[in-house]
């Protein structure tokens, strides 16, 4: 099985395991950078920080979390990982649902011009 992975404006993340209910995923975040504030239909996630610290915005609320602390996000919740540091930031992502699939995002507000994909 060849896992996936991609390169971002804001950094890239890389698939470390998936199967039916689940994906793995390795996100690291340049520094200053955020991903788009976004909604998932059919997934929630599970964040855990490896290293760095993430500024998370979950349903308009900010959350610090550093090196050992997670958050969860809900089906449907509104959601952002930011880096403010001038350090990488490195967050494992789980994935769980029926769907787990690159598609299955809707860009709230984004600083690259994606938004509404």
């Amino acid at each position: 099985m060849v896992l996936e992975s991609d390169d971002r404006p804001w950094g890239s993340w890389h698939v470390l395991d998936e199967a039916p209910g689940f994906k793995v995923k390795r996100i690291v975040v340049t520094p200053h950078q955020r991903l788009s504030y976004q909604t998932h239909e059919h997934r929630a996630e599970h964040w855990f920080v490896v290293s760095g610290k993430a500024t998370c915005v979950i349903d308009g609320e900010t959350v610090l979390l550093g090196p050992g602390e997670s958050c969860d996000i809900e089906i449907g919740q509104a959601h952002r990982i930011c880096n403010a540091e001038d350090e990488t930031l490195v967050i494992i992502e789980v994935q769980r649902g029926a769907y787990t699939g690159e598609d299955d995002i809707v860009r709230l507000e984004d600083d690259y011009d994606r938004a509404g994909s």
